[in-house]
């Protein structure tokens, strides 16, 4: 497994939509151990192969809390069928929006399918915490940040502050 590079906004291939995958295979499933391990290092909750500037429609969650075992979610093509009329206010961030949190608005409870890490056609209807951040991942496939649901100020905001931190990060690194 290697740790990967996740790209911050604003960037260009954040906003792409992602291809779907042909199957899970040997390269798919190294991209979602890859993932995986990245999101874990980071740390992080969720990670959408967009954010490591692949095109695919691959996203690895893993909610647990510290003093919980883990239980990683490795999808492949994950599509919502259902989601609740009633929704629930989330405190997001994102590996690819660092140190910014916001309250986004999610439906409470989904119903999707996806490929899982054997190739399998699956489903799951889950609610909360889990819920709400499939939804987050499935919107990086979509070219979507969740400060896209901010006002235009809010997002102008802490797109200006992301851009002024790389160009400071930038000068401390020798050419």
């Amino acid at each position: 497994m290697a740790l990967l590079s996740v790209i911050t906004a604003p960037d260009a291939r954040l906003k792409a939509k992602s291809l779907p995958v042909d199957g899970v295979d040997g390269e798919i499933r190294a991209l979602m151990d890859n993932l995986l391990e990245t999101m874990y290092a980071a740390p992080g909750v969720g990670l959408a192969a967009p954010q490591v500037g692949v095109q695919k429609r691959v996203i690895v969650i893993d909610v647990a809390e510290k003093d919980e075992t883990g239980e990683p979610f490795r999808l492949a093509n994950p599509e919502i069928l259902w989601a609740s009329e009633e929704t629930i206010l989330c405190e997001e961030g994102c590996l690819s929006v660092p140190e910014f949190f916001a309250e986004v608005s999610r439906a409470e409870r989904i119903r999707l399918r996806y490929r899982d890490y054997d190739n399998k056609d699956c489903g799951l209807e889950t609610e909360g915490r889990l819920a709400a951040c499939i939804q987050h991942e499935i919107d990086h496939l979509d070219g979507v940040l969740f400060i896209d649901y901010l006002s235009v100020l809010k997002r102008r905001i802490i797109l200006r502050k992301l851009i002024k931190a790389r160009k400071l990060q930038a000068q401390k690194i020798p050419a």
